[in-house]
């Protein structure tokens, strides 16, 4: 289902920022090189969260699906001076790549990466988090949700990627695993009262959540 018309996204585009040459370098070797590349948050939803991030101005940022790092590099735009963003990818290849990546920014200090499952390295991390990313596997969402509220920090906030599963979630008889995940996700976030929340219709869908206690 398309979601945003083109016109539309490409109006959108032609009115916002440019990407900086590194993101858009990230962004010509994604399409170009990766099956999965419809994955990339792409310039207008990078701009956001870049946006979100230096409104924020993080110390601690955790990202929970790297990919080929271009939301991790638009993420640390926003960080504090000693501020630090943690990103997570299970699949080793699209790690390795984004590394490669972070190591040409300005931000190659500041960003930390790790590889494995997010489940299972989360817990081992003794952070308190002022950002959350959210974008890796969608039947996860929950989990990841419940892991890292607990050390969010009153007034933080967390971002929850393709929260309309490709439009997946709007119809009568949600089929698939990723798509009944993320509509099971967006019912649970609805329902809790220790949040703040806010779905952006950008892109393929964005939760905004702020802690409140």
């Amino acid at each position: 289902m398309e979601l945003i018309h083109p016109s539309v996204q490409a109006y959108a585009e032609n009115f916002s920022s440019a990407e900086d040459m590194l993101l858009k370098e990230v962004n010509d070797f994604t399409v170009q090189e990766h099956a999965e590349s419809v994955m990339l948050s792409g310039p207008l939803q990078g701009k956001v969260l870049e946006m979100i991030s230096c409104m924020i101005r993080p110390r601690r940022i955790l990202e929970i699906g790297t990919f080929t790092g271009y939301s991790a590099l638009c993420l640390a735009k926003g960080l504090a001076v000693d501020g630090e963003l943690h990103t997570i990818e299970l699949r080793e290849k699209d790690a390795v790549q984004a590394r490669t990546f972070f190591d040409k920014s300005v931000y190659v200090d500041q960003i930390i990466s790790h590889t494995g499952n997010a489940l299972s390295i989360i817990p081992e991390m003794n952070e308190i988090w002022d950002l959350v990313f959210i974008d890796a596997d969608k039947p996860a969402y929950i989990e990841y949700f419940n892991l890292v509220l607990p050390r969010l920090r009153k007034n933080g906030f967390i971002l929850a990627d393709n929260i309309f599963f490709h439009g997946q979630v709007l119809e009568e008889n949600v089929k698939g695993k990723s798509a009944i995940g993320i509509k099971t996700f967006n019912e649970f976030i609805k329902e809790r009262t220790d949040i703040d929340k806010v779905v952006l219709t950008i892109r393929d869908g964005l939760y905004l959540i702020r802690k409140l206690n």
